[in-house]
């Protein structure tokens, strides 16, 4: 897994905290496509939800810096 991550084309998912080459960046964190698309096709009732929610906190706002 260390040479996986050494490449530069794989990215750390911020929700399955697995290395992905596909996906979006929030800021200052990266969701995997597969993430993506069950938590946007993932209704708010659903339990599962909530983990979403839980684990999109990671997700930080860039300072800026002056």
């Amino acid at each position: 897994m260390d040479t996986l991550l050494a490449s530069k084309d794989y990215k750390v998912c911020v929700i399955c905290d697995q290395a992905k080459v596909r996906g979006i960046h929030l800021y200052t964190s990266f969701i995997c496509t597969e993430c993506e698309r069950e938590l946007i096709s993932t209704d708010t009732s659903n339990p599962k939800y909530k983990y979403y929610l839980t684990k999109l906190k990671k997700v930080t706002t860039p300072q800026i810096l002056s």
